[in-house]
């Protein structure tokens, strides 16, 4: 099977099973009475939800010949981002907390696993375009934008996606800003190592 073929049906796999695990949780936990809104606000599932579309998307134009356009290369770069911050965060803020109805293969598949063949495809077929520096401040948009909503959900149903957005865990909104920075300053640093090594595999392609 040559590298196409792999693409494809990898994308195609992957996608197909992030979803079918991100939808599973949804009807898990409206089972136990979870809000579904609340089910969505978690960037977690945003990330894998855009990610898994990013791959059909991009499986299905790699098989109809259509060469990506530098638009698709920021949305798939957006994805990328995104989904890293997902498994970093994971990792140095949530791993071994209560899981609740969240199931264990889920919580592997959405954390782990898709985080590391997301990058894994960034590496081995780069962004067709070259990307610059200030791509990276488009990325940061979305994040910012979800802070925002996310904490101004909390303040109004005492509800947050996230213990180190909750003012109550971290020592007031003093603590939930520090920890916003960190993690935009995450954003922006996983920004520039993306497209710095998205744009050496493209020179050593050239």
């Amino acid at each position: 099977m040559n590298k196409r073929n792999v693409l494809i049906f990898g994308r195609l796999f992957f996608g197909w099973l992030t979803l079918f695990a991100v939808f599973t949780q949804f009807g898990v936990s409206m089972s136990v009475g979870f809000s579904p809104l609340s089910y969505f606000s978690y960037f977690t599932n945003i990330s894998n939800i855009l990610v898994s579309l990013i791959f059909i998307i991009a499986a299905y134009r790699l098989w109809s010949e259509r060469k990506p356009t530098l638009q698709d290369d920021l949305i798939r770069g957006a994805g990328v981002v995104y989904i890293t911050v997902v498994g970093l965060v994971y990792l140095a803020l949530l791993r071994g907390q209560d899981l609740g109805a969240l199931l264990p293969w889920v919580n592997t598949q959405t954390h782990i696993v898709m985080p590391l063949v997301v990058i894994a495809d960034w590496l081995w077929q780069p962004p067709k375009h070259k990307l610059e520096m200030r791509h990276a401040l488009y990325w940061l948009v979305f994040p910012l934008i979800y802070l925002a909503y996310s904490l101004v959900r909390g303040a109004l149903i005492g509800w947050y996606p996230y213990e180190f957005l909750n003012p109550g865990h971290v020592g007031g909104y003093g603590g939930v800003a520090l920890y916003c920075l960190g993690i935009l300053a995450a954003f922006f640093v996983i920004s520039w190592l993306w497209i710095t090594l998205a744009n050496r595999r493209h020179a050593a392609r050239a």
